[in-house]
Parts: structure tokens; sequence; C-alpha cells
């Protein structure tokens, strides 16, 4: 007898345990106006520079009080930039996490401190914090549909091209791993193309520029390079310039973000194909923050809608791109 009351008390704490697991969501009374803090991860390139504009203009649009801090590229720096708005008790805090698995505990000393957190185009590593439970919900663009993207326009425009550099992004942030994991998925599928070098340029372009550089001459056979955002294409356009190769023509580049530039270049014929990732995060987010304020519930992701730049669509597209 005693046994089964053992095992019943077992069940019952179990169950007891997973119901308060899932209402640990802090809530967030309905105002007239939020101090709100926004973590951006760097402000080094006009992506992120459109999307800080984009949060400042809504919350001033808005009325309200955004705390803004800039972590330099530095997840270090970040993870002290969330702990001082925690500190500074803020309404509630978006979050563009610069790597996917150092955020998830500051994430839940946010949600224990009573602060929810929303992600903003970068994700935390699910195993480590849960939407719904740790934070409220992930805004952003599909990343592995975007790299499936580029490698299927790859697929049908290549003309014997066929010999592969992927420019990765940041290593750790979740847009390079799901755009690698999206367009090298589809490769595998194609036995015709080959991906012979496959590297971090850390989203930027100097070092985008270097790595291209470095691995052209590596494989000089290369006639493709997959760039995991514009930075990075366009340093790599750079550095096919300066191999005496024509790009756009001796060696297809492809690109992720729809920045000016890069349409630009994909007008130009430089860049031949870019999926957009729209930075315009303001009035998705601040909307988010007040339905969830008012009880609205949101599935694990918001999914941006993001458009593509082709030879045929960039002229017409370039005065829309950031």
């Amino acid at each position: 007898m005693k046994r089964h009351v053992k095992v019943g008390l077992s069940a019952l704490a179990l169950l007891t345990g997973t119901v308060l697991a899932q209402s640990m969501l802090p809530k967030l009374a309905v105002k007239s106006t939020y101090r709100v803090g926004f973590a951006q991860t760097e402000s080094i390139n006009p992506w992120r520079l459109a999307q800080t504009k984009s949060m400042q203009d809504e919350a001033k649009k808005l009325g309200y009080t955004l705390v803004y801090t800039d972590a330099g590229g530095s997840t270090a720096k970040q993870v002290t930039d969330m702990r001082s708005m925690i500190a500074q008790k803020v309404d509630a805090i978006f979050l563009a996490p610069r790597e996917d698995k150092p955020l998830a505990p500051v994430v839940k000393e946010a949600r224990n401190a009573g602060i929810p957190v929303i992600l903003l185009d970068r994700n935390i590593d699910p195993a480590l914090a849960k939407p719904g439970m740790d934070y409220v919900t992930f805004i952003g663009s599909d990343f592995i549909k975007e790299g499936q993207r580029v490698a299927d326009w790859l697929v049908k425009n290549a003309n014997g091209k066929t010999n592969i550099i992927e420019l990765e992004g940041t290593t750790g942030a979740s847009p390079a791993n799901d755009r690698k994991k999206g367009f090298d998925d589809v490769i595998k599928k194609n036995a015709q193309f080959k991906i012979l070098a496959s590297q971090t340029g850390n989203f930027a372009r100097d070092t985008g520029r270097q790595v291209a550089e470095t691995l052209l001459q590596a494989h000089p056979e290369a006639n493709v390079i997959y760039a995991h955002n514009d930075e990075m294409a366009i340093g790599a356009v750079s550095a096919i310039e300066a191999a005496g190769k024509v790009p756009g023509k001796d060696i297809i580049v492809l690109s992720i973000d729809g920045g000016k530039e890069a349409v630009q270049m994909v007008v130009d014929g430089k860049i031949n194909y870019v999926v957009e990732c729209n930075p315009r995060f303001g009035p998705e987010a601040f909307k988010t923050l007040q339905g969830y304020a008012k009880g609205t519930k949101y599935p694990a992701k918001i999914i941006n809608q993001d458009r593509d730049y082709t030879p045929l669509s960039a002229k017409a597209g370039l005065a829309g791109a950031y």
C-alpha cells in the first residue's frame, strides 16, 4: 500500500511541476506606455542599422521608452546588457541573440525576474529555452527556407556551374546554422553540385572578402559563391574581381538579406540572386508586445514574409529594398 501511495505522489508532483512550468511566462499589464529594452547584437552593417531604426521609429510613434543597447558583436556584452535591463526593471525585452546557446540562461533570468522576452531575427537553442515558457515567441524569417530558396534557384539556373564555395555567417548564430542547413540539404539531393569549401566569414564584408580570396586561391575551379548575407557577398565580389574574374558571369554569386547595395549589384549583374531577410521589425514587434499584454497566445514562431531579387525583378524592387 505504501508503495502505491509513493508512486501516486510522484505522479502528482510530476503533473504539478508540468503545470507550474507552463505558467512560468511573466504577465504584462495593459498600459498606455511601456519602458522596453532592445538588446541589439551589433551595428556594423546596413541590415542591423535598418532593424534598429525600425524599432526606434515604432517606439517613438507609440510614445514608448526604448532602452537600447548595442553588444558590438560580443556575446558576453550582450549578456551583460540583458542583465542591466533586468536590473533596471524594464517592462519587457526585445532580444536579437548573437548566439543561440549563451543567451538562453539570461533569457531565463529575465523570465524569473518577471520580465517577458520576445526574440527578434535570431533564435535560442530550443533545448535550452522554450517559447511559451521561457520567452514569448520568436519573430523573424524562416532561415532554413531562405537557404533552400537560394539552392533551388541555383539548381534551376546554374548553367553548368556546380563547384561551390560557401561563406558561412557567425559560428553559433541561428541564421548561419539554418541558412547552411537549408542550402546544403538541397545541394545534397543534386549530385552534380559539390561544395568545395565552407568557412565562416562572420557576416562581415571584409572578413568575407578575405575568406573568399583564400578559398578562391585554394579552389580555382570554383564557379559559385553562396554567402549567408549581403555583406559577405559584396566582399566576395571584390575577391572575385581581384582574382581577375567577372562576378555574376565567371562565378555565380548568391546572397541573403536584400539591402539596397546588394540589390543594385543584382541590377548591375555582379550578384545573381538575393533572398530578402526583412529587417523592419518595429511594427510587428510592438504589435506582438501589445497583444501579449492583452492575453493573446502566440505560436513559437512568427514568420516574416520575404521577397527575392532576380535579374528580372531587381530593378523594380530596388526602391523597396532597405
